[in-house]
């Protein structure tokens, strides 16, 4: 793979090129990497930390053994809360949030290069994003769910619409028909089965129905 289209922020190339090689075996079926930030740090380094970032995930890359071996942390698109950058004297803090555990905060990065991270990363997570709501949409559609709240299903019934109980033959055995109240708490609990409703929306209509006996 070419490290060329890696330093065009004045990005290391000794770093890039090792990153890069030990990276291109990491890689998923069409994972590719767009952005490689290296950090600068004020005093000399054998070889710095940096930031890969590929279409499917976050890279930290951090040399081990003065160079010689490096330890690789990926986090993916579907773990990441939210990403951050703040500019300091010596470059800026990258900082990245997960959806559990601690921030992990990688210092001493270019301020030109941390922008572009954060930019690409930004690109990347409001894919992913866009990509999980069309599969959610799909998914509905496939297995017929309503498209709409499903707190709106409950509409209040005319009583017009409520029709009066058919007298059947002694001999046919005919069961009662549901009144209002019922009809609407079946509903309901279907509704919250199926989990198109929380706990907290379920106990509060119910509470409301019961109130209008």
């Amino acid at each position: 793979m070419l490290i060329d289209q890696f330093l065009t922020d004045e990005q290391d190339p000794k770093t890039v090129d090792k990153v890069v090689g030990k990276l291109t075996d990491l890689l998923s079926s069409n994972e590719e990497l767009l952005y490689i930030a290296v950090q600068k740090r004020p005093a000399v380094n054998l070889m710095p930390d940096c930031i890969a970032l590929s279409n499917k995930r976050i890279f930290y890359c951090e040399p081990t053994n003065f160079g010689i071996t490096m330890n690789f942390k990926d986090i993916s698109w579907k773990s990441i809360k939210e990403v951050s950058f703040k500019e300091e004297l010596f470059g800026s803090k990258f900082i990245c949030v997960p959806q559990q555990g601690e921030n992990i905060v990688t210092e001493y990065i270019p301020k030109v290069q941390a922008r572009k991270l954060y930019q690409a990363v930004q690109e990347q997570l409001d894919a992913y994003k866009k990509e999980l709501n069309k599969e959610q949409e799909e998914l509905k559609k496939s297995t017929g769910l309503p498209q709409f709240t499903p707190i709106d299903i409950i509409e209040e019934v005319d009583e017009t619409d409520i029709q009066a109980p058919v007298v059947a033959p002694a001999s046919e055995v005919v069961e009662e028909p549901e009144d209002e109240t019922t009809l609407k708490l079946r509903k309901l609990k279907t509704l919250f089965d199926k989990q198109l409703i929380n706990q907290e929306e379920y106990e509060a209509k119910k509470a409301s129905i019961l109130d209008s006996i």
